[in-house]
């Protein structure tokens, strides 16, 4: 590798004439990290079929990833920053690409949860390593444009990620969305040698490296203790998790109070720019994980589209994500940061609240609106955050800031799928059961209970069981009705159940939507109480955005 980069950043003569070229190299590190969890939504039922999962299995093959992603991400900042920051996002995109290939060649449940967790601690190394290389690489003036371009492509890998397995999933297995993975780590591998410029603070002695294990501890498990709790019950684990994670904030806190050098000074959360600013963050990635979450079965199994569809119709978002990213550079640097980003989660919460007017009936253009909106929301007001985040970071703490901003985003899409995925699976469950006992009432098919109880775990489950009540009222009809009107017959019932999933679960997402805008709406209260006025407003006045966060 005798041909990388080695010059520094900060020992350049003026900014670094490639940045723009190396802002490339890092939004595509962070696309292929979001687009492994987007992704999987779509190749989950592939997955389901081939390794025979059980739903417990399928949950941790999802969440696997996102615990050691969301517990590693702050101590792997810090050691970035102490050591290289650059060095972390190859190693991270390594150990990353790594693990994709040990995913597609496994053929158990345990090793794919367990290469799913290896991907996840490579993710922990790459996220902050991209906003840190970031905000080194780019002075200033430019950083925010740069955070806009950043945000945007989180954005879009929400979109792109059911596209591009969609489209593998046309004519290869599912091991195809973890290989898909390997040949652009590779490219980001050698676009970090050649593109980005070296970078590590100066002057860091010593990594608080209790600080760090404590925030492992309890971050760890607060976000285990979401998973397992809503899904699978509030027994010993769910509350021994709980537990855990409280104590280790408490132990967490105390300790980088004391400590002379934290790893995340908790003071910051005082200011009130700081403490907006991630709130909006979790807030905002709860509302669109969530609705993300049931959207997409929605598109496939009620209005009967494939992946491949399901990801192209899903591209309106990713759209309205960069014009609401050119909106917000327009519209900061004029009203400041409070008004933009409170703008941006109004917008998102209405775009919730257009989700409340789904039923059995909605057709694809009933979502198009919804999605223009949310994106929009989006675009409008992450890059602000992210900005306002990073910007109350000294230089030599750009990894932990860069962690600070992604752990919310995990923590919050974690909560909204937790949250709103119960909220979901429970209306559903009860809708099913009351159109099974009002159709048992009216003389219409009497579902077994077996058969109703694994029809209630989910609209999948759902239209499986329909399919074989369908078969088995056939099978036992033939002998007296002959073959042709048993199928008949069959089929008819078979229908009328899954018209019964569809309008349950279709009803479920617009009860679902209600509690989503809700904690939305409130949520966008509480951060415009928060935000103080003037922050990342243009100023005729020689302070820095650094000395006006620093004031609140």
């Amino acid at each position: 590798m005798g041909l990388a980069l080695s010059t520094p950043v900060d020992e350049m003569d003026g900014p670094y004439k490639k940045r723009w070229a190396a802002l490339g190299v890092l939004c595509l590190s962070l696309l292929i990290i979001v687009m492994a969890n987007t992704s999987l939504t779509v190749a989950a039922p592939d997955m389901t079929k081939a390794l025979g999962l059980s739903s417990s299995d399928l949950q941790w093959v999802i969440d696997g990833y996102t615990v050691p992603y969301a517990a590693l991400m702050l101590i792997l900042g810090a050691v970035g920053d102490k050591y290289s920051r650059r060095g972390a996002l190859v190693l991270g995109l390594f150990v990353f690409g790594a693990a994709s290939v040990a995913g597609s060649l496994v053929d158990s449940a345990g090793a794919v949860i367990a290469s799913r967790a290896v991907m996840g601690v490579g993710a922990a190394m790459i996220m902050p390593a991209t906003l840190s290389l970031l905000s080194a690489t780019f002075p200033r003036a430019e950083r925010a444009k740069a955070i806009t371009i950043w945000t945007a492509t989180a954005g879009l890998a929400i979109a792109v990620g059911p596209l591009v397995a969609g489209a593998l999933l046309e004519d290869h297995g599912w091991a195809s969305t973890f290989l898909i993975n390997v040949p652009i780590a590779v490219l980001g591998i050698v676009g970090a040698l050649l593109l980005v410029p070296p970078s590590k603070a100066t002057g860091v002695d010593k990594i608080d490296y209790i600080g760090g294990l404590l925030s492992v501890i309890w971050t760890g498990s607060l976000i285990y203790m979401i998973i397992e709790g809503p899904h699978f019950g509030w027994g010993a684990k769910a509350i021994a998790a709980a537990v855990v994670a409280g104590v280790g904030l408490v132990c967490f806190v105390l300790w980088e109070l004391r400590h002379p050098r934290p790893i995340l000074d908790v003071r910051r959360f005082g200011k009130r720019a700081f403490a907006g600013s991630t709130m909006a963050v979790a807030l905002f990635f709860l509302a669109v994980f969530g609705a993300f979450y049931y959207l997409t079965q929605h598109l496939q199994f009620v209005l009967g589209y494939s992946p491949l569809d399901t990801g192209v119709r899903m591209l309106p978002l990713a759209g309205a994500v960069f014009v609401g990213g050119a909106l917000t550079a327009v519209l900061t640097p004029k009203f400041g940061m409070k008004v933009t980003v409170t703008l941006g989660m109004v917008v998102g919460t209405v775009a919730i609240a257009l989700l409340t007017r789904v039923d059995v009936s909605s057709s694809y253009g009933d979502f198009v609106a919804p999605l223009v909106v949310l994106g929009l929301a989006i675009g409008l007001a992450l890059s602000p955050c992210t900005n306002a985040i990073m910007g109350s970071f000294p230089e030599d703490q750009l990894g932990v800031g860069g962690a600070v901003n992604s752990t919310s985003i995990e923590l919050g899409g974690s909560l909204g799928i937790a949250v709103l995925g119960t909220v979901l699976s429970k209306t559903y469950s009860s809708n099913l059961a009351d159109a099974a006992a009002k159709a048992a009432a009216h003389g219409g098919p009497k579902i077994p209970a077996k058969a109703l109880d694994a029809a209630q775990d989910s609209v999948g489950a759902g239209l499986y069981v329909a399919q074989k009540v369908g078969e088995t009222v056939a099978a036992q009809a033939a002998p007296k009705l002959g073959a042709q009107q048993a199928k008949s017959l069959g089929a008819q019932q078979a229908q009328t159940m899954v018209d019964a999933v569809h309008q349950a679960f279709a009803d479920a997402v617009a009860h679902t939507s209600v509690v989503g805008a809700v904690v939305l709406g409130v949520g966008t209260v509480l951060v415009a109480f928060l935000l103080p006025r003037g922050v990342g407003k243009a100023e005729s006045s020689a302070k820095s955005e650094q000395q006006v966060l620093e004031k609140v």
